[in-house]
């Protein structure tokens, strides 16, 4: 099914079950959020708002939310687009299956962007910023968001569709210091392809053009989050996994997506900035408010018809979590083609994705030796880091798939086990300091700026993981509660964390006292320090996320027997992880009652959100 626009993808879903109306009237401030997150969090139908308060335009929410329905709206493209990839990764399979890959052409063909002769339609419709939906997300947000914008930017160098830049980078409506319907904010994070355009531009001392589209074709959406490969655009992408050319109109100054719902033009400046945010982002926390670059408004079209599409992020699972598992399926088999030696790699959904990266790759280095340690493992990891935006990964766990051929990284919590089964502390961690980590992760020293943390695990078990808490003689005094999280995991409390000074201090003494009993720790090889043990227990997911977007490697890693030998640090004994939030962390993410009740008087009303919340 070739959509034309959001409209067309509406109807579609509908007709099929995908899909309900909400009649009554919604508010964008908290409510219509509230909404999308019962109903995601129930596997629940898309939803289109058709009453929202203060704007004439509908609003339509959970489009992505579940893979089923990802698969239906591009049911007549995925498989051709998984053999585009394919064939991108390896050109040789045409040949060895020529039948297999007889589509490929014609779907390559709508992959080629279209330009309109005569000017859309959109244009003839104008509006300003206040009357877009001015849909606020979460208590702490800074104002009203786009949250699934696409983000149109061109090469000042090469100007021109195919130099084109396609990403989702949010938009900051309403607020702060941003001037009513003349200013937006437009935030991006490290590692995208808008900076390098914005830096081009701010080199020639020229203006960066940049058109937001919202709405259209679902593709278009999807393939601006979509981590291409080498050489492979974003709108040859949307176009052929939407089944239609991407469509687009040049004016004077701007390009225009012509199938887009609205579409909002404006110009980014040198060093022009303002304060963004706070805003409920994706690993469950606000990403703070920080001075990102400033985008001033020409212009506000929308076509007829006009819905509005939008999604809530926050802790995983949400709604991108289900852009994350369609990538996987479409791309899956190009990234190990990419880097040799990598079979699999697994950005973990529950731990925010950047934070933390399983991958299992091969150990070919040294099959003669009967001892076993990391070494092509280190060269796979390197790469990996240096590897698109899989680079963004703060800790980076890797095992050898010749260990156990049936592991596999996508089953977090046994690939989990299989590396604390095998890892050995002394020599199997690999730090890089004062570096570049995720733009939304607060664990670090700074906004961009942390560490990363390699740890690679190969051979046999050296360890039986324990299920129950070990028989110490005695707890160190400073310890206020200790639960066995998970297999070989113990969680313990030992209060609020006051300044690394002072942690420092009483971990590693804590540290001593538990070295002279080492001996019960045997199998429990990692100890996390929490904010509430008990938490961290009550399932794996708790435990992933906790640890890995609370902790700093480089600041936050102790160790029971740790030393430093000619600047490598390792323990003899359990790894400590600090993973209590700190000063410095932002702020968990957390419902406003007031409104979590007006939504729940809505749905026992008897209405359309009845009985689907």
């Amino acid at each position: 099914m070739a959509y034309k626009n959001m409209s067309d993808c509406v109807s579609d879903l509908e007709k099929n079950g995908h899909l309900i109306r909400i009649k009554e009237e919604v508010d964008p401030y908290l409510q219509m959020a509230s909404i999308q997150l019962r109903v995601y969090e129930a596997q629940g139908p898309a939803i289109l708002f058709e009453n929202v308060k203060g704007s004439k335009f509908p609003a339509v929410s959970n489009l992505f939310g579940t893979l089923e329905r990802s698969r239906f709206m591009f049911r007549d493209t995925l498989e051709l687009v998984q053999k585009m990839v394919q064939l991108k990764g390896d050109p040789s399979l045409a040949f060895k299956n020529p039948f297999k890959y007889a589509g490929v052409p014609l779907a390559a063909w709508k992959a080629l962007p279209k330009k309109s002769l005569f000017k859309p339609s959109i244009l003839n419709q104008k509006a300003q910023i206040s009357d877009l939906p001015q849909i606020h997300h979460w208590p702490k947000d800074g104002g009203a968001y786009v949250t699934l914008p696409i983000v149109y930017t061109e090469d000042v160098e090469k100007p021109g569709v195919m130099n084109s830049n396609l990403g989702m980078y949010r938009i900051q409506l309403s607020g702060n210091d941003f001037i009513p319907n003349k200013e937006i904010g437009l935030h991006y994070q490290i590692h995208r392809g808008i900076g390098v355009h914005q830096t081009k531009a701010n080199a020639l001392g020229k203006p960066l053009h940049v058109s937001i589209f919202v709405g259209g074709p679902p593709s278009h959406s999807f393939g601006a989050v979509m981590p291409l490969p080498e050489g492979l655009s974003e709108l040859t992408f949307s176009g052929a996994l939407g089944g239609r050319r991407f469509r687009y109109y040049k004016t004077k100054e701007h390009t225009i997506s012509s199938d887009a719902d609205f579409v909002i033009t404006g110009k980014v400046y040198p060093m022009e900035n303002k304060p963004e945010g706070p805003f409920g982002d994706h690993l469950g926390y606000y990403s703070l408010k920080h001075d990102f670059p400033l985008m001033k408004v020409d212009q506000v079209y929308h076509r007829k018809g006009a819905i509005w599409p939008f999604t809530v992020v926050g802790r995983p699972p949400q709604e991108d979590t289900s852009f994350g598992k369609l990538i996987h399926e479409i791309t899956g088999s190009i990234i190990p083609k990419e880097i040799p030696g990598l079979h699999e790699v697994n950005a973990v959904d529950e731990a925010g994705v950047h934070p933390l990266l399983f991958a299992l790759g091969s150990e070919r280095y040294t099959p003669y030796l009967e001892v076993k340690q990391p070494a092509e493992l280190l060269t796979i990891a390197n790469h990996i880091l240096g590897f698109g935006q899989m680079s963004l990964a703060k800790y980076l766990i890797i095992a050898a798939k010749e260990d156990n051929p049936n592991i596999t990284v996508n089953d977090t919590h046994a690939f989990f086990n299989h590396v604390l089964a095998r890892v050995d502390w002394t020599r199997d961690l690999h730090f890089q300091t004062n570096t570049t980590i995720d733009t939304l992760d607060y664990s670090g020293t700074g906004l961009n700026s942390g560490s990363k943390l390699v740890i690679a695990a190969v051979g046999n078990p050296k360890r039986e993981l324990a299920s129950t808490l070990p028989e110490m003689n005695q707890w160190p005094n400073e310890i206020k509660s200790v639960k066995n999280a998970s297999e070989g995991v113990l969680a313990i409390e030992i209060g609020d964390f006051i300044n690394y000074e002072a942690e420092k201090e009483k971990i590693n003494r804590i540290a001593l006292q538990l070295a002279e009993q080492q001996d019960k720790l045997i199998n429990h090889p990692l100890i996390l320090i929490c904010d509430d043990a008990s938490f961290i227990e009550a399932n794996f997911n708790n435990l992933i996320w906790a640890c890995f977007t609370r902790s700093n490697p480089s600041h936050d890693i102790y160790g029971v027997n740790c030393f430093t030998e000619y600047k490598h640090w390792g323990c003899q004994s359990s790894l400590i992880i600090d993973c209590r939030m700190k000063p410095h962390s932002a702020p968990l993410l957390e419902l406003d009652p007031k409104v979590e009740a007006s939504v729940d008087a809505m749905a026992a009303k008897g209405g359309s959100l009845h009985g689907i919340i």
